[in-house]
């Protein structure tokens, strides 16, 4: 594997102390021992992996899933748990100059299956997932920034045909939204849930099915041998008629070649208060279990959760190092200290950090890989991943069993392109931080 980040990212320093594994399940994964044939073999066991694990099964095809860890193991078993619109961070006027007005609704209208797929899979299969929040709310976090989000609420009602509610700073205490905010704007699709039983919920679906998941088994080399896939691991090769990317912010550069510099990975940090008590959540007037982030570039996201834990997150640290996790840590503390003041002496009982995933035009890829016959894959969801990974997973297994590509909007299915500097890309990120930050002062 060839990987840009130092070998503690990818260990388990980084999310040790994540809250959502005190409801994981207890599953009983093999390892991959030997060698087997598939269908479909699909490396990653996340909301990508095993959405198209389940799509493909239930076209009756025989399906493997390798995963280096544990499922769920990554972004998939440690994300805020928003299940929302996005996925991509593209302009409307540029999304629709670059691929047309068709296709750009296409993509906007991938956005909206995105999360109802993941409410109908919650429904279907009857998986509690602690689900709450009417929708999202976007907070304005200095005046300047109440205009944009009245212009967004505009451009929201155009896009998706939905209403979006407007409020002012007098309304906030009265919608139980009270903090350091000049304003926020509230629309009617997502929901907040916790990843973790979601994720569980579906693995077992998966399973149900006859979906054969792999722990600790990870793809140390991918090759196209006689016209199918050759996925090596460590104890074993698993030979498929096609194969599946879905390891999104946790990819190698090299499985395959064609990776290399199309994704950059970047840490977000996540903590979690204990539970607050009714008089705490009074005198912080944040009475509302509403999902919520602000108008910074480097947003802050929180909600309060049904057991009356605070969540809030941001992005972290750049060099993900022991030293670097803890001053991101710090900092999510300082900066929950600072929104919400009279929650800041209460404990923080967890703490942890994950990989988003961005791309060089900032939109999600899903579909084939150009050059590579039999070979698919899907990354890149810009830290809106519960939705649309998740939908692109179930696209992509509908893909790897015959379905026309185009069931894939064009702009998703679009190469995403390159970042400059190549392993070294990293590097074009701490300036492009230095900007944003300046620019949410």
């Amino acid at each position: 594997m060839r990987r840009i980040y130092s070998d503690y990212a990818y260990g388990p320093g980084p999310r040790t102390n994540c809250f959502w594994d005190e409801s994981a399940l207890a599953f009983d994964w093999p390892e991959m021992d030997g060698d087997a044939r598939a269908d479909l073999c699909i490396i990653g066991a996340g909301f990508t992996g095993v959405n198209a694990a389940i799509s493909a099964a239930q076209s009756g095809a025989a399906v493997i899933v390798l995963e280096a860890e544990t499922p769920g193991w990554g972004a998939s078993g440690r994300n805020g748990g928003f299940c929302c619109l996005g996925g991509g961070l593209p302009e409307r006027a540029k999304l629709t100059q670059r691929f047309g007005e068709a296709s750009a609704r296409a993509y906007h209208n991938a956005e909206l299956s995105a999360v109802s797929h993941v409410a109908d899979l919650l429904s279907t299969y009857g998986i509690d997932a602690d689900v709450h929040s009417d929708g999202e709310t976007q907070l304005a976090h200095k005046p300047s920034r109440m205009g944009e989000l009245e212009a967004s609420a505009r451009d929201f009602e155009r896009t998706y045909g939905k209403p979006a509610r407007i409020l002012r700073a007098a309304d906030l205490a009265e919608a139980g939204l009270d903090g350091p905010f000049h304003g926020a704007v509230s629309i009617p699709t997502g929901f907040a849930l916790n990843p973790r039983k979601y994720i569980d919920g579906i693995l077992q679906v998966a399973r149900d099915l006859g979906v054969r998941i792999m722990a600790r088994s990870p793809a140390t080399g991918l090759s196209r041998q006689s016209g199918e896939w050759h996925v090596v691991t460590p104890k074993g090769t698993v030979r498929a008629d096609k194969a599946l990317i879905a390891t999104n912010g946790y990819s190698s550069e090299d499985l395959p070649d064609w990776m290399a510099a199309r994704y950059m990975p970047t840490q977000s940090t996540i903590v979690v208060t204990r539970p607050l008590t009714g008089d705490e959540i009074q005198a912080q007037g944040w009475t509302s279990q509403q999902m919520s982030y602000d108008t910074r570039h480097l947003l802050h996201y929180f909600r309060l959760m049904p057991d009356n834990r605070f969540l809030i997150g941001m992005r972290g640290g750049l060099t993900a190092t022991p030293g670097s996790e803890a001053r991101a840590r710090a900092n999510v503390r300082k900066n929950l200290a600072q929104m919400f003041p009279a929650w800041a002496e209460v404990e923080i009982t967890h703490q942890w950090s994950g990989m988003v995933c961005l791309s060089p035009k900032f939109l999600p890829f899903a579909g084939e890989v150009p050059e590579h016959p039999g070979l698919l894959a899907g990354f890149a969801y810009h830290g809106n991943g519960v939705a649309m990974a998740s939908y692109m997973g179930h696209l992509l297994g509908r893909l790897a069993v015959g379905e026309r590509a185009e069931i894939i909007p064009d702009a998703i299915r679009a190469d995403p392109g390159r970042f400059p500097l190549g392993r070294a890309r990293r590097a074009v990120m701490p300036p492009a931080y230095a900007r944003f930050w300046l620019q949410d002062l």
